[in-house]
């Protein structure tokens, strides 16, 4: 029997992600261009079968999932939304490390907001979501919750999430090796065309 696979989606671009900015709980749309990504998404998609969608409550990433055709679908999960920033919401990597030099996301967290642990548990909340279910799924959220996301589906320290990179508007595929459910995997990461 083949065990089931798990899609992650990072939403489009918001004019906060091509800026830099953290972008948490803000709740900003997609621009033109992650409206058009977001459709391209659906294409790259296209023919796979899932037995549950799930998606972050922002709308960047409602919006995401919609355009690549499975908004009807989808059921809001409210732990999958982004990491919070707290007071480093809208501000850039380089203006925080001027203020605090060699912050890092995941290893300080955010002054008012989550830590790396934090998140880590709210995405073990949402594995057991996903691993309940008979069959594949896809998640549309936002990178950094999908990072910290990724690496605890291998049961990794939240904090390694920092290795992990994700592109706007891009696929990973997580599943199990020699289909155990004790040997989960990572297949793809960061597919973007």
């Amino acid at each position: 029997m083949a065990l089931p696979m798990v899609c992650v989606a990072r939403h489009g671009e918001t004019e906060w992600s091509l800026s830099g900015q953290h972008t948490g709980v803000t709740d900003l749309p997609l621009t033109e261009h992650g409206e058009q990504d977001a459709k391209r998404l659906g294409e790259r998609l296209k023919g796979l079968s899932f037995v549950k969608v799930f998606t972050s409550p922002l709308q960047r990433a409602r919006r995401t999932c919609e355009l690549a055709g499975f908004g009807a679908r989808a059921e809001i999960v409210p732990e999958a939304i982004e990491w919070n920033y707290g007071e480093y919401e809208g501000v850039r990597t380089h203006d925080i490390h001027r203020q605090r030099p060699g912050w890092d996301l995941f290893r300080d967290g955010c002054p008012g907001g989550e830590t790396a642990a934090m998140v880590g548990v709210r995405a073990d909340r949402v594995i057991g979501y996903i691993r309940a279910q008979a069959g594949n799924v896809l998640l549309f959220s936002s990178s950094h919750f999908l990072r910290v996301f990724g690496v605890r589906w291998l049961g990794i320290d939240p904090t390694y999430g920092r290795h992990l990179v994700l592109g706007t508007a891009a696929v990973s595929t997580l599943g199990y090796e020699h289909e155990n459910l004790a040997e989960p995997v990572i297949r793809s990461w960061n597919v973007t065309g």
